[in-house]
């Protein structure tokens, strides 16, 4: 019984409804015969042994690993055992004070029903018990695999962003640009918060967007025609947190397929935020470089995963590809 009945909670609410039951049929007894003698007592125990010996024995090693017929074989043998030792041990003296019963065909049709019953409400207790257990094991499993996802998503995503800043700065090194000791130095405060608040589970709204603010000043740096690079923050920012990384890589796409044939690059970030609602819309230009399906697919497809494990029927994402332009559109609940 300790075996079965794994906590203390579980094992005292089985000891306060056995006590309520043996009050309630001691009450009745009493109250019919005027009398209660040990044996109905024992009588009374005896059935709890018969209710454990199925809820402990017979239902996790038979019935729980489908071994029916095994089962309902071990049941039939119980139920007649039982009716056995009653019978020779306890006698009927109480069915016999009540004239219930006056031949034994009766007392064995009426005890075998009875420890029937038992064992049926035994067995729903027992599989229902199971599966609270198999739903708790389960929940269990799915956060520690989402966990393990996402741990492996932001892996996949921190050096994805930091092969396409050291493009940049590369980018820029051949160019002998006066600029590059700075991109340089503004790619080490991107990388400090990556490795040092990007970690949490939840950052503050603001360092998020003061991220993504460096991030842009990075790629300023890098692109010549860079005037019609805007980006514009609305809204109260204060306390609200969120899920650190999750606009970057449709900025860095923005980024890398936004210039045009003639060096122009187009890129305007919209976020608003109101209360705990944020909207994130980001619209570029198509350019003239050619698709890296699986490069450029990545760091999209790993936000999307993320977006679906950390705010499920919390998140709204739409990707338009029309005129010439591509748009990012997602607005997210968050704390």
């Amino acid at each position: 019984m300790g075996e079965i009945i794994k906590n203390k909670r579980q094992f005292f609410i089985h000891i306060f409804i056995w006590g309520i039951l043996y009050s309630i049929i001691l009450f009745f007894i009493y109250a019919e015969i005027k009398d209660i003698t040990l044996k109905v007592c024992l009588r009374i125990t005896f059935t709890a042994v018969i209710f454990y010996t199925n809820y402990s024995l017979l239902v996790p090693y038979f019935l729980l690993k489908k071994k029916i017929l095994p089962y309902l074989f071990c049941v039939v043998i119980l139920l007649l055992i039982s009716y056995l030792i009653i019978f020779n041990v306890f006698g009927f003296e109480f069915y016999d004070s009540r004239n219930l019963l006056d031949k034994r065909p009766s007392k064995f049709i009426i005890n075998i029903f009875f420890n029937s019953v038992i064992i049926i409400i035994g067995t729903i207790i027992r599989l229902y018990e199971q599966w609270i257990e198999n739903d708790r094991i389960n929940k269990e499993i799915e956060l520690k695999k989402n966990k393990t996802e996402l741990e492996s998503l932001k892996n996949q995503l921190n050096p994805h962003f930091l092969f396409n800043s050291l493009n940049s700065i590369y980018s820029l090194s051949t160019k002998k640009s006066n600029d590059t000791p700075e991109a340089v130095i503004m790619l080490s405060e991107l990388m400090r918060y990556m490795l040092y608040k990007a970690n949490d589970k939840k950052v503050l709204l603001k360092d998020e967007l003061q991220y993504i603010e460096n991030y842009i000043k990075l790629q300023h740096i890098r692109i010549a025609k860079n005037k019609n690079v805007k980006i514009n923050i609305k809204g109260v920012i204060s306390t609200q947190k969120i899920s650190p990384l999750l606009f970057i890589s449709y900025i860095e796409n923005a980024f890398k397929y936004g210039t045009d044939f003639n060096g122009n690059t187009e890129i305007e970030i919209d976020i608003s935020v109101k209360d705990n609602e944020l909207q994130f819309k980001c619209v570029n230009i198509i350019g003239n470089r050619s698709k890296d399906e699986e490069s450029s697919g990545i760091g999209m497809q790993n936000t999307k995963n993320r977006l679906k494990l950390l705010y499920p029927d919390k998140h709204w994402l739409t990707t338009i590809e029309n005129d010439n332009k591509f748009m990012v559109d997602l607005k997210l609940k968050i704390d």
